[in-house]
């Protein structure tokens, strides 16, 4: 058997571990390692433009594969998680810029504040569902909204406040990166910073649908009364959901107020605006696909990367407004949104599982060929 065992394809899964292994197929591991490359690769080949669109696009990852984890895991929809991502923000601008922690201190901070508030929320999960839900979690971002304007001498209320969070980790300090004589731009190495965070959190989540905690949150996704029935606790795997994405989003809005925009205000993160983010990151999910890790990235790569492409080249689109006395008859703000609106609606009635899912399709042709159909 043993014999057998060393011999046989790795598609061939015979074993329970095997199909939740991590890195289960020649394939897949030299994929990982083509994305090391890649990763160490392309700061080396980019200009700053185009760095800054991935620094943005890593931004919503870190928040999109969270709210995966709540949405496409768990099936409990929510639109607040502008609010996660601005508590992170103003945490970071509190704790590591106001009191000068580092960046090893404020940033778990950050996510710890993030997830603690997300507990809170996650008993609500247990007494409503769907768009009842959605709504009790829309209220947060006006909620959110009030307190960080009120709140002035945390988040400098109305006006904003700067964020000047370190972003060094002992010698390394991304934003003036100097390794082996060279020195790298700021925009270099925060995208090896951010797009590090993006792995890390998308191995916690993997490690985390993966195991029994993840089986639990889809039974209760399927059909939580039968869930509940066979002894799946909702208590615990709700508001654990809800903290882990929480958490995620309070890590995505710490490094947008130290790494990306190193500016909050509260309007970003409540109210009109704030409920245009939590739609960009259910975009994010839909668009990638809900239910799988590496789909909250693909999306990221999409929803994030669009309207900064779209503002940089809005001069070359004749009918958009690149100014208040331009020719044009939208502005890029709402081009953006509607183009998400877009996406959201052909995705849910072309290609629900998103784009993950035709990734899927492509690999398994190619897997079967010629014998595909």
């Amino acid at each position: 058997m043993a014999a057998i065992r060393r011999r046989r394809s790795p598609e061939m899964v015979t074993e329970y571990a095997d199909d939740v292994g991590l890195f289960k197929t020649r394939g897949f591991q030299i994929g990982m390692l083509l994305l090391l490359v890649a990763y160490l690769a392309v700061p080396n080949t980019l200009d700053d433009f185009w760095i800054g669109v991935l620094n943005y696009c890593a931004f919503f990852a870190i928040g999109g594969i969270g709210l995966n984890l709540l949405t496409g895991y768990t099936g409990q929809v929510s639109l607040g998680h502008a609010f996660f991502v601005g508590v992170g923000a103003y945490s970071a601008a509190w704790f590591g810029g106001q009191q000068g922690w580092p960046m090893l201190l404020w940033l778990p901070m950050a996510a710890l504040i993030g997830g603690a508030l997300g507990a809170l929320i996650g008993p609500v999960a247990l007494r409503l569902h769907g768009n009842y839900l959605a709504i009790v979690t829309l209220g947060l971002l006006f909620l959110g909204e009030h307190i960080f304007i009120e709140w002035d001498s945390v988040t400098g209320g109305s006006r904003g406040t700067q964020v000047d969070a370190s972003l060094a980790v002992g010698p390394l300090d991304f934003t003036a990166l100097e390794l082996f004589g060279t020195t790298f731009s700021r925009e270099q190495g925060v995208f090896w910073l951010l797009w590090a965070v993006v792995g890390i959190c998308a191995l916690i989540a993997k490690n985390v649908v993966r195991t029994r905690p993840g089986r639990a949150m889809q039974a209760i996704r399927d059909r939580d009364v039968a869930a509940e029935v066979v002894g799946v606790s909702l208590v615990r795997y709700k508001v654990g959901a809800f903290a882990i994405s929480s958490a995620m989003a309070a890590v995505a809005g710490a490094f947008y107020g130290a790494a990306i925009q190193r500016y909050v205000s509260p309007v970003e993160f409540g109210g009109t605006f704030g409920l245009i983010l939590s739609i960009t990151f259910v975009a994010v999910i839909i668009v990638g696909g809900m239910g799988t890790v590496f789909g909250s990235i693909l999306g990221a790569l999409v929803v994030g990367a669009l309207p900064r492409i779209i503002q940089e080249y809005s001069g070359d689109i004749p009918f958009l407004q690149t100014s208040p006395t331009s020719d044009g008859i939208l502005s890029v703000a709402s081009f953006n949104n509607m183009l998400f609106g877009a996406l959201i609606i052909v995705f849910l009635l072309v290609e629900p599982r998103g784009l993950a899912a035709l990734w899927l399709r492509a690999k398994a042709w190619f897997k079967f060929w010629p014998f595909s159909y």
